[in-house]
Order: C-alpha cells, then sequence, then structure tokens
C-alpha cells in the first residue's frame, strides 16, 4: 500500500483525506493519505519519517520551509517560491500544484488567464494568482486595500523582476469593498477574481466589491470553498456571469499531486462530480 500525507500547523479539519481517498479509489491505486500535525521547530525531526512516504503535500506554515529538504524543485515550485507537494523516491522532487489546481479551475470555468484580469487581493494565494495570470500573459490588475498596497506593489516588482515585459499594476480599494470609481471607471474585465477572505465563513453576507464592478466582468471565480457557493458567486450568476468557487481548485491541486505521484488520469466528469461531493461536505 502507497503511503501519503499532509503536514502542517495547526491543521483543524481538512477535506484532503477525503479527496485524495477518493482519487485514489478512481484511479485504482491502493493507497492510505494522513494528517500531520507537525510545528515548524520539529519539521526536520520529522523528516525522516517523511522521506518514508512515497509523497506528501505541505500547507501552512510548511510551503516554503520544506524547500531545503527537496533535492529538486520543479518549474512550478522555482517559479513561485513555494512547495506544496513533495514525491519521494531516488530524489525529492518539490512541486507547487496549487498553481496546477487554479490553472485547470480557470479552464472549467471556460474562462482564459490571457485575458483582462481583474485580482482582488494579494495574500499569499493572490501572490500566486497574480503571478500565474501575468505568466499567461493576461493584463492584470491586483485591487488591495490601503494597507496592503505596499505588499501588491512589492509582488507586481517581483513579477515584473522575472517578467520585465509582463503587464500588471495594482489598484487602492478606498471603501469598504471594491468599486468601480477604484478602477478609473467602467474598464471591464474579462475575468474577475477574489482571492481575499471577504466572503469566507461566517461571515457569509459580505462581498469584496460592488455589484457594478461583478456586471463589467465577464466571469468570476473565488478562492473561497465555505460557503460552497459564496455572495460574490450568486451575484455573478444572478447577472448571467459563469462563476465558481474554490472547492475546484482544491480538489484539481490534489488531482495535481496523484498525477505527480502515480501517473494517475482523471475523467474530467468525475473531477467534478468530485468537486460537487466535496461542496456538500462543508
Amino acid at each position: 500500500m502507497k503511503k501519503y500525507a499532509l503536514i502542517g500547523h495547526p491543521l483543524g479539519h481538512s477535506l484532503s483525506p477525503q479527496i485524495h481517498t477518493r482519487l485514489m479509489k478512481l484511479a485504482g491505486i491502493d493507497g492510505s493519505y494522513e494528517l500531520l500535525d507537525i510545528p515548524p521547530e520539529e519539521l526536520e525531526t520529522n523528516f525522516g519519517k517523511l522521506a518514508e512516504l512515497d509523497g506528501f503535500n505541505a500547507t501552512i506554515p510548511h510551503k516554503v520551509g520544506i524547500i531545503p529538504y527537496c533535492d529538486r524543485l520543479d518549474a512550478s515550485a522555482e517559479r513561485f517560491g513555494s512547495v506544496n507537494c513533495v514525491k519521494n523516491g531516488s530524489e525529492k522532487t518539490g512541486y507547487n500544484t496549487d498553481v496546477f489546481g487554479f490553472s485547470r479551475s480557470i479552464d472549467m470555468l471556460g474562462a482564459s488567464l490571457a485575458s483582462h484580469v481583474l485580482v482582488i487581493g494579494c495574500g499569499g494565494v493572490g501572490r500566486m494568482i497574480a503571478a500565474e495570470a501575468a505568466y499567461k500573459g493576461g493584463d492584470v490588475t491586483v485591487a488591495v486595500l490601503p494597507d496592503y498596497l505596499i505588499d501588491a506593489e512589492k509582488t507586481i516588482s517581483q513579477i515584473k523582476s522575472r517578467m520585465p515585459r509582463a503587464r500588471i499594476r495594482s489598484a487602492e480599494i478606498r471603501g469598504e469593498v471594491l468599486a468601480e470609481s477604484d478602477l478609473g471607471g467602467a474598464h471591464g474585465y474579462e475575468l474577475l477574481i477574489n482571492a481575499s477572505p471577504v466572503g469566507m465563513f461566517p461571515k457569509v453576507d459580505a462581498m469584496p466589491c460592488t455589484e457594478d464592478v461583478i456586471a463589467h466582468s465577464d466571469a468570476v471565480f473565488d478562492v473561497i470553498y465555505n460557503p460552497k457557493e459564496t455572495l460574490l458567486a450568486k451575484t455573478a450568476k444572478a447577472a448571467g456571469k459563469p462563476a465558481m468557487t474554490g472547492m475546484a481548485m482544491l480538489v484539481l491541486q490534489a488531482a495535481a499531486a496523484q498525477e505527480i505521484w502515480n501517473g494517475a488520469k482523471f475523467a474530467d466528469s468525475d473531477l467534478r462530480q468530485l468537486i460537487s461531493d466535496m461542496e456538500d461536505l462543508v
């Protein structure tokens, strides 16, 4: 039996075991998946145990701390300086499957990163999303509250240092939520992405932007997966816009890990069903 795990601290409740168990069943893999709560100061002493696994995932606070323990980094991990998937073997290779899960979610939504993209928020996932959109040729606007404007500009500078031709800029959210006036008027975006925690359980009656911003966007992706349908996604759908929330990203990054570890292949219909089933659990 193959053995896999998720390391993090604190882990709390995680859907990863259910997701990976279903994926392994779909792929005909005899394997187990467990949660390992490891504080950062204990990572070194526990790495021998991790190296005995066939592979493992890493979440906060280990996505950067695990890098020195990898023999090699895949291009996905090098690009973002973050590892959330390690394949063990003759050499330990670090990957970033978050970006695979995100990119495939956008494909499943029927949208494109090579378009006018508006990203709200610039935390860890927001930085990854902004960089990937720029890398894929998007014209990207990163909207943040005033307290985070310096962080956004730093992220933009880092992206441009790697990709001098990147089309990316910041916008300041001057009120409680992003309004069209913060964007200099009715620009229009082909893809609106919420990478902020606004709308997450238990504060489910909030949106990160006004309805006008949604009205001037063609498609909406919200990284939040609890609740399974955020107010942002509901509002977008009511306006006739395709919208998707973050469970797709969670499931698809796990599917990418199984592809890396086992060469597994999954039918799109099976993945959509798994996404729906996991949404029912939150």
